[in-house]
């Protein structure tokens, strides 16, 4: 359980799985090269590089993050979202619905 100010955070959903160990350290490694890359396009900026050349690594930076959700989102359908429709009440399974209906929502704004 993740603790907050002393108190314990139950997040919106509910109970936290674990992430698989070996997806964590992939997920952690490809954020600090989009840390980096990040970084580079403040420095092109800085530099007045050409505006197309920022373009083009604003573009990377987003399709790296959209690597890592893309990646998360399948861990929790295999992990999270399975475990509340094989183990979960009817009120786990709904409320699991309900997160993804508003993050994918969300997405589209």
């Amino acid at each position: 359980m993740i603790v907050i100010h002393d108190l314990p955070y139950i997040p919106y959903g509910g109970i936290v799985q674990a992430m698989d160990e070996k997806l964590k350290k992939s997920q952690l490694a490809r954020l600090g090269r989009i840390e980096g890359q990040v970084r580079g396009v403040a420095r092109m900026i800085e530099e007045e590089r050409y505006c197309i050349d920022v373009l083009t690594q604003i573009r990377a930076v987003r399709a790296a993050l959209d690597k890592v959700e893309q990646e998360t989102l399948s861990d929790h359908l295999q992990h999270c979202v399975a475990h509340a429709f094989h183990a979960g009440s009817e009120n786990d399974r709904q409320t699991k619905i309900d997160e993804l209906l508003e993050v994918l929502d969300s997405r589209r704004r």
